[in-house]
């Protein structure tokens, strides 16, 4: 067979191989920059450089892309490898990855040299080096990606990236699971999963809270009742109005809820709501619409449907009563 036929057949098995290999990409030629004493970040061709990753003395390596770096460099002796599958698109999750990619960076630092990298060494690793950078000096995002660009002009956190970051600098560099907008930016992340997969993934499962009913707390916190059977459906805390914002409107929340016949109502312990014969004032009737035309409220263990539909109807696990309805699609959970 003649040099052109052989290509061609080539080609033309390439086309139909529905897996892309490494070698069908070009991440350009060999790049990275040393941010401070053993910590580089660099692009993809960097890291799958032997001779560059001798001459630096790299032996730890964070991958932050859509695919793993091939055998030839996970298998090196005395290399340390990291892999985080993430694509370079604004609706990926990162955030939840920052303890572990800074973690890792440090031992890497500790131990010799570590290189981040992506593909092009601009958006993926820029957003992880920034997260280490604004944990390890209690730095704004913005002044530790002033201090990335210093040392590698060109690096440009996606939109999505840059959100995350500014939220972790809203939860003082750590992980709060306990922060309301966490919480929110997690259900708005499992949202996306299940529009994809038709299903709440193993992954997401976190976003459903414990049965209400189930938990004893002292003292007892501000919950929701099915107003039929008094069975407990939510809290405050499931709410995503907020917990102070809620406790301060819950006379004016049971007002509204009671005079509109809903079938869940606030229950406030050792408290009666006085709410006939009142002449409200225009800021409680603004305040009334604002909180109560909807509530939203996270995911909750009772509610076993959520995990498998995009949207639905709501039901009291104890006598079936209708509370409301969920939808995935519209982003709110539990609608009156």
């Amino acid at each position: 067979m003649s040099s052109h036929g052989a290509s061609k057949k080539l080609s033309v098995k390439k086309r139909e191989s529905p897996v892309l290999e490494r070698e069908d990409f070009d991440a350009g030629p060999t790049n990275l920059d040393c941010i401070e004493p053993g910590l580089f970040i660099g692009n993809l061709t960097a890291a799958t450089d032997v001779v560059v990753l001798e001459l630096h003395r790299i032996n730890h390596i964070l991958t932050v892309d859509s695919c793993p770096l091939p055998r030839k460099i996970t298998m090196l002796p005395g290399i340390k490898t990291k892999f985080l599958q993430v694509t370079d698109t604004p609706r990926e999750d990162l955030l939840t990855h920052f303890e572990n990619t800074s973690e890792f960076i440090k031992a890497g630092q500790e131990q010799g040299v570590v290189l981040v990298h992506c593909y092009f060494g601009v958006s993926r690793s820029a957003t992880v080096v920034v997260a280490y950078i604004m944990k390890k000096y209690e730095l704004s995002f913005e002044d530790a990606l002033e201090r990335l660009k210093s040392k590698r002009r060109f690096v440009g956190p996606n939109p999505g990236f840059i959100s995350q970051l500014r939220l972790y600098e809203t939860m003082n560099w750590q992980v709060d699971k306990t922060n309301i907008q966490f919480r929110m930016y997690r259900l708005q992340i499992a949202a996306d999963q299940v529009k994809k997969a038709k299903i709440l993934p193993q992954s997401c499962m976190d976003v459903v809270k414990a049965d209400p009913s189930l938990i004893t707390v002292r003292p007892e916190p501000l919950v929701y009742r099915c107003r039929k059977c008094r069975c407990v459906v939510a809290c405050a805390e499931s709410s995503n109005l907020g917990k102070e914002q809620t406790c301060k409107r819950v006379r004016c929340a049971f007002r509204r809820i009671v005079a509109s016949a809903s079938n869940v109502l606030p229950h406030v312990p050792k408290e009666k709501p006085v709410w006939t014969d009142k002449k409200w004032s225009t800021q409680d009737r603004d305040s009334m619409t604002l909180c109560l035309e909807t509530y939203f409220v996270e995911p909750l263990a009772w509610m076993p449907s959520i995990t498998q539909s995009l949207q639905g109807k709501i039901h009291c696990p104890k006598c079936k009563s209708k509370l409301g309805s969920f939808s995935w699609i519209m982003g709110n959970f539990l609608s009156i």
